[in-house]
């Protein structure tokens, strides 16, 4: 639809709103993906970072706290304990996974994103309908971590401890890599299946209501095992499926 090309074209425009200002590493190919297809407008993206935060007790906003420590890869104690040499108020350590949110054009397009993201282990993730038709698919999982250091500058836990936690959260930022590559390849395979009805039924009364029209490909039951296997979630420590559905009039 032109509304949505427009939309799109305005999206793209705008300078990266990130304080690094541009795209994580882990993230570009699958915006980039994206966004190469009509239908598919990428809006904002993080392919997980560790977090050291100072705040002013207030609770974690940007314009209320210094980030002592940002890293997307796994960390280490030291570079921990050097940051936490900083800290003036209520340090919190966090560990946050990857996110990307997709304007879609029609939700069939959002439904088809959603499976794949699920079926890769992004078990939060969900599709809401704004005002104005506006469909939007957000990647979303629950392995986060947020615990609290430090009071008014006062480390309030061991050097153990925080041994301890630096462990945890980089298991977590390796489950969310593999997630990533999981929700990319899946991804890839499920557009190539799909072409948009109108390219097949230009002037056919399925253009209305049939967004895509799989192709019938020929898969040996073995490929079918493999793909299966490549898609699998493994070691999900996610306990429950919370999938949303918000619709504003």
């Amino acid at each position: 639809m032109a509304a949505f090309a427009r939309r799109k074209a305005q999206r793209l425009a705008r300078p990266d709103p990130s304080r690094k200002r541009a795209l994580d590493a882990r993230a570009a190919g699958l915006v980039r993906l994206l966004n190469a297809r009509e239908r598919f407008c990428t809006t904002s993206s993080c392919d997980g970072r560790v977090v050291l935060a100072d705040t002013d007790g207030t609770g974690i906003q940007k314009k209320n706290c210094t980030w002592l420590l940002v890293t997307h890869d796994p960390c280490v104690k030291g570079d921990v304990m050097t940051a936490l040499e900083k800290a003036t108020g209520d340090v919190v350590f966090k560990f946050e996974p990857f996110v990307l949110h997709v304007l879609c054009q029609e939700l069939q397009d959002a439904q088809m994103l959603h499976s794949v993201a699920v079926d890769s282990g992004f078990r939060n993730s969900g599709i809401t309908v704004g005002r104005g038709g506006k469909i939007t698919m957000a990647v979303r999982s629950t392995h986060c971590l947020e615990v609290p250091l430090s009071h008014k500058g006062r480390l309030m836990v061991s050097e153990e401890y925080i041994e301890f936690l630096v462990h945890v959260a980089n298991q977590k930022m390796e489950e969310n890599i593999r997630r990533i590559d999981r929700f990319h390849k899946g991804l890839k395979l499920a557009l190539e299946a799909a072409v948009p009805a109108d390219t097949l039924f230009p002037e056919g009364p399925e253009k209305s209501h049939s967004v895509y029209v799989h192709r019938r490909k020929r898969r040996t039951a073995q490929e079918q095992a493999n793909l299966s296997g490549e898609l699998k979630p493994q070691d999900d420590t996610e306990s429950s499926l919370d999938l949303f559905a918000e619709i504003m009039i």
